[in-house]
């Protein structure tokens, strides 16, 4: 017990230092320090991007509740394995997974307070200095870290013990399996929000950022976040709940995802050892020193020295993470132990984390190469913008495709050694290895839209020019750091996707085993011509899911676009600065698209895998689950890394470069900036949470499945 004590006293220590970083954020009143005027436009700014935020989250709440008790009551019903007489398998997994529901809610909404608080309260810093400025922005960043994982590891701690004490049958140790089995609706609870998270937060905020730029800065040439443009507040609120609740929503999800994926696998590993089998929940608890360790080099002086200090969190945190887990490893793991019948050894185990870790900070390099505008990639692009949008778009795509390689070559090593050694364990376990430093990845992904928010806010309050300057130069690298942020949660769930399907074949091969139904590995044949269609079937569903969250923003954008002309043309006075814009009827525009357009894409992803395995069984849902990680991962990191690279070749051209503001380079990236926005903020974030959503679902289902599925083939 004293691993599971250990745990706990972590995550109480995470959780009060977000609590402490919360008060200190809100110790600071809004508009305090400035003139009365100044300050109304400040409260003004603040309250209507949080009433936006919260409505919308309220909103969407609303009906992803609908969904997840319909839902849960479906498992209820369906999930429920004969060969325990004892147990109904489907209530315990239903409880859990409304509780990662819930979970995962909360995730988004801490996320989402957090960050309307902190980008108002950046901006003020910044009247200060650039020191000032960054602490705040990445003070609220922890806020976002260290609740998420805590929250993540005591939800998973006390739901563990809940089910052995409500559910005494899975207290046996024979029984651990299926303990951890139902446990794994967590995790399907909470991808399950996640899903609906990214993608309704991403149409939202690219419906007002679409409508915004091309209207604003292409069309009437006003600046961007000019508070003449009607989009701006819809914009800005988007930021908040696309980028950090729905950010929350999906790397909680990835967490607790992978954990559970390992924790079915160990339960037969180390069915008599409770500190070995939790070595999973170990890596994620051994973050929160590591990161607690890691803040105190996080210093600011100057410009030059935002982004450096930001990439020093992510190398030093890795670092750490790779030292401490060590000792984790050598206490809390045998010397070796057996998974049916083979023997491997603890540190195996060990190396199977590193793998995952360091594959973690290299696709956050790669990333930075290839979307950074200090590099070629990016500036090639922006050279490319000279000749026009077309070819601003042609050398985008590219890049996208370019920027893949070396991150699939990455991953694939950190399968191939952790299979290798520890089989489909040493997977999960690589994983948990590149969530490993989650704490600090969370909160530079969350720095950036705070700085950018705090620019938009501070050009909407007509700040001095020098304000908006500091917000630009955290901005320019809030923007790399959010692209790294996105290569790292595709990365991850790519392995995590990978080690929940390890887990489902793991449970599919027992449970067949048990039936006299064979074994599943040895019945894996790619000729097999179930196996095939499942995978031409897989490899198809992320291009119509990305199709479809495209063709939603495209749709959400055209309304937008029709509502700024219509103000700019109607309200007389609004281009010269004499009146205000209606900024609440944009923010209706984008509301009304995200619900409305963010559940058909959701429930195709969620639909799918349960009628192939119900009608065509466990073969072919394995060709499914295939050919879906294989071509959703490579799609979502081209989508998410040119969207990045057109964004940061307009921001590299607004620098004064290739004609500067204004120019025909600078609205050929504008364009391009456009064409990538739902790419890097709505497809391909989604994409990999389609990857892990269809995983743990298949993972949960597994049962029913086994029991009742191929009705069609048998």
């Amino acid at each position: 017990m004293i691993g599971i004590w250990l745990i706990i006293i972590l995550a109480i220590i995470a959780l009060g230092f977000a609590s402490f970083f919360w008060l200190q954020l809100k110790k600071t009143a809004v508009g305090e320090g400035s003139d009365e005027a100044e300050a109304k436009q400040l409260q003004f700014l603040h309250k209507a991007i949080d009433d936006g935020a919260t409505a919308f989250l309220r909103q969407a709440y609303k009906i992803m509740g609908i969904f997840v008790i319909v839902f849960a009551i479906i498992i209820a019903v369906l999930i429920d394995d004969p060969t325990t007489a004892t147990l109904h398998e489907g209530i315990p997994t239903a409880l859990s997974f409304v509780l990662g529901a819930l979970i995962s809610m909360l995730c988004g909404f801490i996320g989402m307070k957090s960050a309307t608080a902190g980008n108002v309260r950046t901006t003020m810093a910044a009247k200060k200095g650039l020191k000032e400025a960054f602490h705040v922005a990445l003070n609220t960043g922890k806020i976002m870290g260290f609740s998420l994982v805590s929250i993540a590891l005591l939800g998973i701690v006390i739901l563990y013990f809940a089910l052995r004490f409500f559910f005494p049958v899975l207290a046996l140790a024979e029984n651990n399996s299926i303990a951890m089995e139902c446990l794994a609706g967590l995790g399907l609870g909470a991808s399950f929000i996640a899903l609906f998270a990214r993608v309704g937060g991403g149409i939202f905020t690219k419906a007002a950022d679409v409508g915004a730029d091309l209207v604003g800065k292409v069309e009437a040439g006003i600046p961007e976040d000019d508070p003449r443009n009607p989009a701006v507040i819809a914009d800005n609120v988007g930021d908040n709940v696309g980028d950090t609740a729905g950010m929350g929503a999906d790397l909680f999800g990835s967490c607790a995802e992978s954990t559970c994926a390992a924790l079915v696998i160990s339960a037969v590993a180390f069915a008599t050892s409770l500190k070995a089998m939790m070595f999973p929940l170990l890596i994620s608890a051994t973050g929160i020193p590591v990161a607690i360790v890691t803040f105190l080099f996080a210093r600011v002086k100057e410009e030059k020295d935002v982004a450096p200090a930001l990439k020093r969190l992510l190398i030093i945190s890795t670092v750490l993470m790779a030292v401490a887990v060590y000792f984790v490893a050598k206490w809390a793991l045998p010397a070796s132990f057996e998974i049916n019948g083979v023997s491997y050894s603890g540190n195996s185990v060990y190396i199977c984390f590193l793998c995952g870790l360091l594959a973690g900070l290299f696709i956050g390099v790669v990333t930075e190469y290839y979307t950074a505008h200090d590099f070629q990639p990016v500036r090639k692009l922006s050279k490319a913008a000279e000749t026009g949008a077309a070819t601003s778009i042609i050398f985008g795509l590219a890049l996208g495709y370019y920027s893949t390689a070396l991150p699939i070559i990455a991953l694939g090593v950190s399968i191939f050694i952790p299979y290798t050694l520890v089989g489909m364990y040493g997977v999960a376990i690589a994983s948990l290895g590149m969530l490993g430093v989650l704490i600090i990845s969370l909160t530079v992904d969350c720095y950036g839209p705070v700085a950018d928010n705090a620019g938009g806010i501070a050009e909407m309050a007509a700040l001095d020019e020098s304000v908006r300057e500091r917000t630009d130069i955290l901005d320019a690298t809030g923007n790399t750091t959010a692209s790294v942020g996105k290569g790292f949660a595709i990365g991850s769930a790519i392995l995590t996707s990978l080690a929940l399907f390890s887990a489902f074949v793991f449970r599919a091969d027992v449970l067949m085993s048990e039936k006299g139904m064979g074994d599943l590995v040895g019945q894996l044949n790619l000729l097999n011509p179930y196996i095939l269609v499942g995978l031409f079937i897989g490899s198809l569903l992320p291009f119509i899911f990305t199709a479809m969250t495209m063709n939603a923003v495209g749709y959400a954008a055209m309304d937008m676009i029709v509502e700024v002309r219509r103000q700019f043309r109607e309200i007389s006075g609004l281009l010269e600065g004499k009146a205000t814009p209606d900024y609440a009827e944009c923010v209706a525009i984008s509301t009304k698209a995200a619900l409305k357009k963010m559940a058909p894409p959701a429930l195709m992803i969620i639909i799918v895998p349960i009628l192939v395995g119900f009608f065509f069984g466990v073969l072919a849902l394995t060709g499914v689950l295939l050919g879906s990680l294989l071509c959703g991962g490579v799609l979502a990191l081209s989508a998410a890394n040119a969207g990045a690279a057109w964004d940061n070749s307009k921001k590299y051209i607004e620098k004064g470069n290739l004609g500067g503001k204004g120019s025909d380079s600078h609205k050929a990236a504008v364009i391009g900036d456009t064409v990538g926005d739902p790419l890097k903020d709505t497809s391909g974030p989604s994409l990999n949470i389609l990857l892990k959503l269809q995983a743990i679902l298949s993972l949960v289902f597994v049962p029913f499945f086994i029991t009742y599925g191929g009705i069609l083939i048998k």
